[in-house]
């Protein structure tokens, strides 16, 4: 992940970031987010998304609006990267620091690891 605009940068406003999805790689746990609209933009590759009851797949210009309240996940299912731009208004970038934080230790975290910290950030699995 590349941050491009934290908090810090936007007053809080919203945070940009870049990510890189490696081939066949997981989704993160579905969720929501109380207070938080999420957008997605495909930069190159394949990305499938979860939206609500929807299940789709999108490709370099795809455009994704996930409105707060919203259960979604994504992910990358294919033999090759995909690369797009996350958009979160108001910023959620101090999430991705302690999740980056909690994954950096030799063993994946448990599910129920991972899902504290979506609740502190203000997330609700879905």
């Amino acid at each position: 992940m590349w941050f491009k605009a934290t908090a810090s940068d936007t007053q809080g406003r919203f945070s940009l970031m870049e990510r890189t999805l490696p081939p066949g790689g997981r989704m993160p746990p579905a969720h929501s987010h109380v207070g938080n609209d999420e957008a997605y933009f495909v930069l190159d590759g394949l990305v499938e998304f979860h939206v609500a009851d929807d299940v789709f797949e999108g490709s370099t210009g795809t455009f994704v609006l996930v409105p707060a309240g919203e259960a979604h996940t994504f992910g990358n299912t294919t033999d090759e990267p995909a690369r797009l731009l996350v958009l979160h208004a108001p910023a959620l970038d101090g999430y991705f620091e302690d999740l980056d934080s909690l994954w950096s230790s030799p063993d994946p975290p448990d599910r129920e690891t991972e899902l504290a910290l979506m609740r502190r950030h203000g997330m609700e699995p879905a």
